[in-house]
């Protein structure tokens, strides 16, 4: 999983109150706006789905959802040089925001033409904003093809002066970055129009990669039709037969997710969220194909802004090619929509970049962080508005929740794999338009055929503090609304394979890997869902709201194990394990959601 950089917001990251167990709840962090907010305030701006914020605006101005950042563990270096160049994005308020989750939530689908002559922002409303930033000096000023976003450039000192803000420099672990250390706010005549001004800020948000490490001569790799050599981890209790954990390739999933019999999705194109120059990821990528017996699916990289030599994530990229492919098992095309950094405002360029080109239906981005600072920067306001116009056309992200557990990483606490940091979830698993996707250790018998699962203990999960939970979770998960007013998006919606004990076997320059973490699992479910779209003809949708509905109209049957497991439909339904906070019970819960996928029961399901 790409995990947070170390950022403290300036209003004050602080412990919220949880507890562990199923449904335990929590209140919005002491000492964030969130906590200042009455229980229904829910936010006028952007999709309407994120807590409302008190920020107190200058006379003559109207604030925005940008509020202060300021890098943890840095030090302040001052005024940013004035000279120094700045790229802003506008983040413009959308039309008729509740008729659109109002169609999210009917199933409906609209034509990308459809909503932005509907909801998206108006040629009003870009000719305003496009004004005022030419007017002070701003060039490059463009709006995207789907309206939502205003794009320009300008010297520091003409952003300062635009949004009546500061900008700062910082020194973080000996790289300097810069970051506006007041709110932004935008002239009264652009008040609800410009919700949010992003960009103030190059501090990567994001950094990667999946856990991994190299396969030794010790690790036994069992083949899937012979009797591995006896061990005493686990026992089928049914046969009596030792069963062992194994390391999976793509043929093993599929025999294991029971997607042998669906057609694989070769008319389906998917989508991928990276970063940097992917170039040595793709060749991967083609080299894992064909060692795995795979097609050689074509990768067409859409740089999404200046392209950049960042070559650190590029075995997060082989990852979640490798795998989206490996459960799709062949695909028409991958779309890589590659951004310039790991900062949250080229993230929602890319997101909005996937949703104005509305031609893959499926994306997966194995990216997040913690969910408060893009709640303070303004990007979760303005990418869930992006989220929501991709699932009102029916596209659909995937993003993972995180490995540090039923938390969110911060300065300071354990890395990928471990479990500990602020009781938070992650964004964009967060966001209502995503499916949250946690981490399971999967078990098989000899010949591959599904044996159990269990909540993996790193699995990132649980209650959002800053969205509103959408309509179709609510019914499921147990603090949908609590009695005081408040309403939760709980994380993770579904769960697959991320323990490292039980991960993928993936090549990286020539040598072999063991893979895990939800970076997995999130490609997977990913490479599932495309699967789904392929074998339905493209006519399934967002897929939140199917799954849910799916699995709250679905019967149970056990599955004898171990581990324990419930069949609820098409749902493994995961009953044991944890995350640190929450652990895992009968139907949905805080550690893997309504569970993993048997892909043939969904696509029959779904007929």
């Amino acid at each position: 999983m790409i995990r947070l950089a170390a950022l403290a917001a300036a209003t004050g990251l602080a412990t919220a109150s949880c507890s562990g167990g199923h449904g335990a709840g929590s209140l919005p962090p002491t000492g964030s706006r969130a906590a200042t907010v009455a229980p229904s305030s829910l936010s006028s701006l952007g999709a309407r789905t994120t807590r409302s914020k008190s920020i107190a605006a200058p006379a003559g101005w109207a604030a925005t959802a940008t509020d202060a950042i300021a890098p943890a563990n840095a030090s302040d270096l001052g005024a940013l040089d004035g000279a120094r160049p700045i790229n802003v994005v506008l983040g413009l308020q959308m039309r008729n925001a509740d008729a659109v989750k109002s169609a999210i939530a009917a199933g409906q689908r609209i034509s990308r033409s459809a909503f932005v002559s509907q909801y998206a922002p108006s040629s009003d409303q870009v000719a305003a904003a496009t004004s005022y930033l030419q007017a002070q000096g701003f060039t490059n000023v463009r709006a995207t093809p789907n309206n939502m976003l205003v794009t320009a450039s300008a010297t520091a000192a003409a952003v300062q002066k635009a949004f009546n803000t500061t900008l700062h420099g910082f020194s973080v672990s000996g790289k300097t970055y810069f970051a506006n250390t007041t709110p932004a706010f935008v002239p009264a005549s652009l008040g609800g129009n410009v919700v949010a001004v992003l960009g103030l800020t190059n501090v990567p948000g994001l950094k990667g990669g999946p856990l991994r490490r190299q396969l030794s001569p010790q690790d036994a790799i069992f083949p899937r039709q012979s009797q591995p050599t006896p061990c005493t981890q686990n026992v089928n209790t049914t046969t009596g037969t030792p069963v062992c954990p194994r390391f999976y390739d793509p043929q093993t999933y599929n025999i294991t997710y029971h997607a042998t019999t669906v057609t694989p999705a070769g008319n389906t194109e998917v989508a991928i969220f990276a970063v940097g120059d992917p170039s040595i990821a793709i060749a991967d990528f083609h080299d894992n194909s064909s060692r795995f017996g795979l097609a050689q699916d074509p990768v067409n990289v859409i740089n999404v802004g200046t392209p950049s030599s960042d070559i650190s994530g590029n075995g997060e990229w082989t990852l979640d090619m490798t795998y989206t492919q490996a459960m799709a098992f062949d695909v028409k095309q991958i779309d890589l929509y590659v951004a310039p950094s790991f900062a949250y405002s080229d993230l929602t360029l890319a997101l909005n970049k996937w949703a104005s080109d509305d031609v893959a239906p499926v994306m997966n981005a194995s990216v997040g962080g913690c969910e408060v600072f893009p709640y303070q920067s303004g990007d979760m306001l303005v990418g869930d508005m992006i989220l929501a116009e991709a699932a009102v056309q029916g596209q659909t992200l995937f993003a993972s929740t995180g490995d540090t557990g039923g938390y969110c990483g911060v300065a300071g606490v354990p890395p990928n794999g471990g479990v500990g940091g602020a009781p938070l979830v992650e964004y964009p698993a967060s966001s209502p338009y995503a499916v949250a996707v946690g981490g399971t250790d999967l078990f098989s018998n000899v010949d591959g055929s599904y044996l159990g699962e269990q909540a993996w203990q790193s699995g990132g999960g649980g209650l959002s503090q800053f969205e509103y939970s959408p309509s179709w979770e609510q019914g499921v998960q147990p603090v949908g609304t609590t009695p005081a007013g408040y309403s939760f998006r709980g994380v993770p919606d579904i769960a697959y394979d991320a323990a490292l004990e039980t991960g993928a076997l993936l090549w990286q320059g020539g040598t072999q890997y063991i893979t895990g973490g939800t970076s997995l699992a999130s490609p997977l479910a990913a490479g599932t869902y495309a699967r789904m779209q392929n074998a339905h003809a493209g006519t399934l949708g967002f897929a939140a709201p199917v799954l849910y509905h799916t699995f709250a109209t679905s019967t149970a049957a056990q599955i004898a194990g171990p581990p324990a497991t419930e069949l609820i439909g098409p749902f493994h339904d995961v009953l044991q394990g944890t995350n640190g906070l929450y652990t895992a019970l009968p139907k949905y819960d805080y550690t893997t959601g309504i569970g993993s996928i048997d892909v043939a029961r969904l696509s029959a399901a779904l007929k």
